[in-house]
């Protein structure tokens, strides 16, 4: 029979000496094995866990529920979220609204790069937008996610080094396994007809699109937020406010004084 993978999480009331080893030798008795184990948050302490049998987490559970100096926060088969919470130590921060918009701040690139990477080793269809204020690191997060996940990356409209409006593909770069960039602000504001085109055509593809500035990409196109499947912020401080008051004004978008790489 294959093994379970399961999450345990709990609060910790009082931290006394040998409580993790109690815990650990309750686990060994159950034969179930701790893959992965780190802090999570303030007071807490996470664990992915590998049994044979649902009874052993019912066994486990029962018994960890009698203990006076640990609460069980959450016993489950892992989620993904559970999985880097315990890889770094903190749970991403979540908006209570929008269960599909997840929030980091710059000092959390590595942990937004491991999310990122994470979704893009997934198979099939997925559109997943970035918001942030210029040189927060968008653009350099999403292309480390990508080696990362060992995907090949194309910017189909992009500002990284020259701005860059793609109207065609070579034939190998339509496939699925590829990572497809492309800035809200640059392709609604210089791009084509061809552009668009060419947009709609990485849009029927089972394959990941990331774009940044999905606010601007969804107001002037026949897109709207909902066809998103993942919403990132990425701020330089919690308190920072994403606007998009400077657009209009920026000589990025002008003709003049700007060196433009079309193909």
């Amino acid at each position: 029979m294959e093994k379970q993978e399961w999450y345990l999480e709990y609060e910790i009331h009082m931290n006394r000496p040998g409580l993790l080893g109690d815990i650990a030798s309750l686990l060994g008795m159950l034969s179930i094995n701790i893959v992965t184990i780190n802090g999570v948050d303030d007071s807490r302490r996470g664990m992915l866990l590998l049994c044979d049998h649902h009874e052993q987490i019912e066994r486990l559970e029962s018994i960890l529920r009698t203990m006076d100096n640990i609460t069980i926060t959450k016993l489950r088969q892992p989620k993904l979220r559970d999985r880097l919470a315990v890889r770094h130590g903190r749970y991403i921060q979540r908006d209570a609204d929008d269960k599909k918009t997840f929030r980091f701040v710059r000092d959390e690139l590595g942990l937004l790069v491991d999310f990122m990477a994470e979704l893009f080793k997934q198979e099939g269809h997925k559109l997943i937008g970035i918001r942030g204020m210029p040189r927060v690191g968008k653009t350099e997060s999403i292309v480390a996610a990508s080696v990362c996940a060992n995907k090949r990356w194309l910017f189909v409209s992009s500002t990284l080094i020259k701005q860059t409006i793609r109207s065609q593909l070579i034939e190998d770069e339509y496939s699925e396994n590829n990572i497809f960039i492309i800035d809200g602000i640059v392709s609604t504001r210089r791009a084509n007809e061809r552009h668009w085109q060419l947009i709609r055509e990485i849009m029927r593809l089972p394959a990941t699109k990331v774009i940044e500035h999905p606010d601007i990409f969804v107001r002037h196109t026949e897109y709207t937020l909902d066809d998103f499947d993942y919403i990132i912020e990425l701020r330089n401080h919690p308190a920072e406010e994403i606007t998009y008051d400077l657009v209009d004004h920026s000589p990025l978008f002008t003709n003049d004084g700007f060196s433009d790489l079309d193909f």
